[in-house]
């Protein structure tokens, strides 16, 4: 891939975007198109362009996305709610991805129905 993804961009500070958490593997920020009172974007820093492309090298990156979803949820306070909070990672065209970079969504505020839909 030549051209950086928004998520790069962001991660580069090329784009403005508030981060609500960041470390050495991750950031994350609130979705500009949010399906959720909250909706935040957990992106690794390193570009895997999706979960079915991720490798055996990836792996800490891969478990620091599920990390970062425990600290961004005690964060806002909502890990402890009993209403909860969803995490969602699509693969491919038919499951919602627009953006070429692995992303975990954190979705919560607001009764989130199953199945999805």
């Amino acid at each position: 891939m030549s051209e950086k993804t928004i998520f790069q961009e962001i991660i580069d500070r090329e784009i403005p975007a508030p981060l609500v958490y960041e470390d050495d593997l991750v950031a994350a920020f609130n979705d500009v198109n949010p399906q959720a009172p909250t909706h935040v974007l957990i992106v690794p820093k390193k570009l895997i362009p999706r979960v079915g492309e991720a490798v055996a090298d990836d792996q800490a990156t891969l478990g620091a996305l599920l990390l970062a979803a425990g600290k961004i949820a005690d964060k806002l306070g909502i890990k402890d709610r009993s209403k909860g909070f969803r995490l969602v990672i699509n693969h491919g065209a038919d499951a919602g991805e627009s953006v070429p970079h692995l992303h975990v969504h954190l979705l919560a505020g607001r009764n989130l129905k199953w199945p999805p839909g």
